[in-house]
């Protein structure tokens, strides 16, 4: 597997030299800078470089919410996964962090284990990301014409797959392609196969995650559970309901990314939905329903 590469944006030289040594043991490679500035710099002229950022909170010339600010209005940058390491741990510092697009949380001081746990949580996310664009990029553009359609899925690969498909339906699939991926995800793991919050987070944890679904899409109980998907076109107006055959859940408390579950390896998915994929995300009954809407011209 090629090896990602991480910019590390921090102005301690200890700090700086710890975090190198770490990365690089573990297989990743590191470019370093001291400041803000230096780092926007190197940004801004190669974006398409880094797989990563691991990037310092407090700097003196420019600061970390600087840089994701200015990252969220790069193109390029936008999809690049930040991760925001910071000695500031007051709920109120870590929201202004999220609110920024921080959606990868570490407090220092850090065990090289957390580090490398949120840096491999990271970099998967970002991988998949990269893998739906690119099957965007070659699903068929006939599907521009698709008004209604219904779907019905059971598994991870079929939930992807059909939201590659109907993501180029829309003038921008690679925007909707990343929300709806994360939302039929969620309608296969959690609503149909019961997987809830602590026990993800454990098989995360465990490295038994995938092992776990493909075990309970092979029993009785979930052999024949299928979510479905409706989509339909009003005008300038894409619709994308979501039902599974789960109980629901309190899905209020996923509609931003809290900052008690900043450092979780798992939980951004609805949030980072909401904010990146779709005008609006509207959760309905006891949860298992999720209607999604974009508006583009």
């Amino acid at each position: 597997m090629e090896s990602k590469r991480i910019l590390i944006v921090e102005d301690e030289p200890v700090n700086r030299e710890l975090l190198v040594e770490n990365l690089s043991l573990a297989g990743y490679e590191t470019e370093i800078a001291a400041t803000g500035e230096e780092a926007w710099r190197m940004l801004s002229e190669n974006p398409g470089t880094y797989d990563m950022i691991l990037l310092d909170r407090l700097m003196p010339d420019m600061d970390g919410i600087e840089i994701l600010r200015r990252s969220k209005e790069n193109p390029t940058l936008i999809h690049t996964p930040l991760i925001m390491h910071t000695a500031m741990s007051s709920d109120a510092d870590i929201a202004e962090g999220l609110r920024a697009g921080a959606y990868y949380y570490l407090t220092k001081p850090y065990a090289t284990e957390t580090l490398l746990a949120i840096v491999a949580t990271a970099a998967e996310d970002h991988r998949q990301q990269l893998e739906l664009q690119s099957k965007v990029h070659q699903a068929a553009r006939t599907l521009t014409c698709l008004k209604n359609a219904q779907f019905q899925f059971s598994t991870p690969d079929q939930a992807r797959d059909i939201a590659t498909l109907v993501a180029t339906a829309t003038p921008n699939p690679e925007r909707v392609v990343l929300g709806l991926t994360e939302l039929m995800l969620n309608a296969v793991e959690h609503g149909n196969l019961g997987i809830g919050y602590a026990e993800k987070s454990r098989l995360i944890e465990e490295g038994r995650l995938f092992e776990e679904i493909a075990k309970r899409l092979d029993t009785p109980d979930h052999a024949g559970k299928q979510a479905m998907l409706e989509f339909s076109r009003e005008g300038d107006e894409f619709r994308f309901l979501i039902r599974d055959l789960g109980s629901g859940f309190d899905w209020r408390d996923y509609l931003e990314i809290s900052p008690e579950r900043a450092f979780d390896t798992h939980g951004r998915g609805i949030a980072m939905s909401r904010m990146i994929s779709f005008d609006c995300l509207e959760y309905q009954g006891c949860g298992n329903q999720v209607l999604a809407r974009v508006t583009m011209s």
